[in-house]
């Protein structure tokens, strides 16, 4: 995948507006009763860069970095400030957060994980860009030494073990994360006069699968 390990400027990305997207396919039986069924495991997020604008300097700063990803062809890294967390927005990741796993005393590699939960049904969101230096480990909730007792893939966002951990062991984890993405335009439309009324440009920027 063509990716570019560069994050889209924190400052530019605070103020955008996005969120989570899902494909549900509905088809209404000639009773009333409808079926509902979804092609897609994982939704797939949306945002838009361009209410984060504002200034001229904003808007320059943007553009280089859509030049330097080529439009649509590079992807990159974005932090959405609505959930970039394994744990609730007010709180700092802990180890304790997020459920690894359970080990099987042989397996070492497991992949980091979000669980959305509401009532008695959740979903589980794979993570595949954490951020470098903020994941935290524990085995039955004793923390493990970065680098030592465990390494971060963070192109994939697995989670490998020095050694299997005890059979039987939980696994849980902590860590902040990027959303992988790229431009959704090849073009960038910029009035600077419109800019200067108070018309806030769009660029749009959507998920990718890594």
């Amino acid at each position: 995948m063509n990716f570019h390990d560069v994050r889209f400027p924190t400052s530019l990305s605070i103020g955008s507006t996005g969120g989570p997207e899902r494909r549900t396919e509905i088809v209404t039986l000639n009773n009333g009763y409808e079926e509902r069924n979804s092609p897609w495991r994982q939704s797939r997020r949306r945002y838009d860069a361009g209410v984060a604008m504002r200034s001229i300097d904003d808007l320059e700063a943007v553009i280089a970095f859509f030049e330097a990803r080529q439009g649509r062809l590079y992807g990159f890294l974005w932090k959405d400030w609505s959930d970039f967390k394994s744990c609730p927005a007010s709180s700092a990741p802990s180890a304790s957060d997020q459920d690894l796993g359970i080990s099987d005393g042989a397996k070492t590699v497991f992949q980091l994980g979000k669980t959305y939960k509401s009532g008695e049904h959740s979903h589980w969101r794979d993570v595949r860009k954490p951020v470098t230096g903020s994941v935290l480990v524990a085995v039955d909730g004793v923390s493990q030494a970065a680098e030592t007792d465990f390494a971060v893939d963070y192109v994939t966002g697995e989670v490998t073990f020095s050694a299997a951990p005890p059979d039987g062991a939980i696994l849980t984890a902590g860590y902040e994360f990027d959303v992988p993405v790229r431009f959704d335009t090849d073009r960038l439309e910029i009035n600077l006069a419109s800019f200067s009324a108070g018309d806030i440009p769009n660029i749009p920027i959507i998920e990718v699968r890594s």
